[in-house]
């Protein structure tokens, strides 16, 4: 979009001091479409679907770092940035996961992440009023989530109706649009020839901070420690740290309603064989970090 260039902010003000002043009354603004740009295919394959629809200098990809990304997801969204032909505006608190996680003195699980409130949520709020307050634009909001997420749809709809100071509409390409699950990576391979994001290829369900999301259960991890043990291990030392600091008998995973720490797991497929747990159900909920 034109008159919204590229930029990061650090901004934690409260979003209420961000917002003051006059607004435009909301059928005053004129529409910008946001695609919600998280580095997964679906994600990436909406952005070109609503630029091809409603045109570059109306459209705006809109992506959120939490500092913890795969270095591919990178290369990933410049060619796919490339090939639509935009640019991608970014914003970065400037925390780690870690350090939210020592700010609000929680370590974040499946059932509870304040690094995507802050690190996504929060900065995804603050840059939607902006458009609003700053260039008089209606934000409306696209999620490359598919017809086997509908649970998602709905509570990211409930969520943008109720939290902005006036709500915001979303949609669902995926849903509303095709009538049948579409294979945007087949799409994106063969007819875009950019190479998708190396952690589908690893087999991780999505691609968010590199296979260290706190959402992730067993299977998750135990893939994890397969595929990358040196990201297991930063992982395990991550949540040591915040039990030392805070002296809290605290963990990402669980284990019979108690903490069963990385460190015990990580024992355990050691023990056991890492194979026998890979396919380990997760009992839990796909991050809000995760739009594809």
């Amino acid at each position: 979009m034109n008159n919204v260039k590229t930029t990061k902010t650090s901004d934690r003000s409260a979003l209420g001091v961000l917002t003051a002043g006059t607004k435009q009354p909301m059928t005053e603004r004129k529409n910008v479409h946001v695609a919600m740009f998280s580095g997964g295919a679906s994600s990436a394959y909406i952005a070109y679907h609503i630029v091809q629809k409603y045109g570059k200098d109306n459209c705006i990809l809109f992506f959120t770092d939490t500092l913890w990304e795969d270095v591919d997801n990178y290369r990933f969204m410049e060619e796919v940035a490339e090939y639509i032909g935009m640019e991608i505006t970014t914003r970065i608190d400037g925390r780690t996961p870690e350090e939210v996680f020592h700010d609000v003195r929680f370590l974040g699980n499946s059932r509870m992440a304040k690094c995507s409130e802050e690190l996504k949520v929060r900065q995804t709020l603050i840059f939607l009023e902006e458009l609003r307050d700053e260039h008089n634009l209606e934000p409306i909001l696209y999620f490359g989530i598919g017809p086997h997420e509908q649970h998602r749809a709905i509570n990211l709809q409930n969520f943008y109706e109720h939290n902005p100071i006036e709500p915001i509409e979303t949609r669902f390409p995926m849903i509303e649009t095709y009538k049948e699950d579409l294979d945007a990576k087949i799409i994106i391979r063969d007819e875009w020839k950019i190479d998708l994001p190396r952690m589908y290829g690893l087999g991780f369900s999505h691609a968010n901070c590199a296979g260290r999301c706190v959402r992730g259960g067993f299977g998750h991890y135990a893939l994890l420690y397969k595929v990358w043990p040196d990201q297991y291990a930063e992982q395990e030392a991550m949540e040591e740290r915040f039990r030392e600091t805070f002296q809290k008998d605290v963990s990402i995973l669980k284990r019979n309603g108690k903490a069963f720490t990385l460190r015990e797991y990580r024992e355990l497929m050691e023990r056991d064989g890492v194979e026998k747990y890979l396919n380990e159900k997760d009992d839990s909920i796909p991050c809000v970090c995760s739009y594809s």
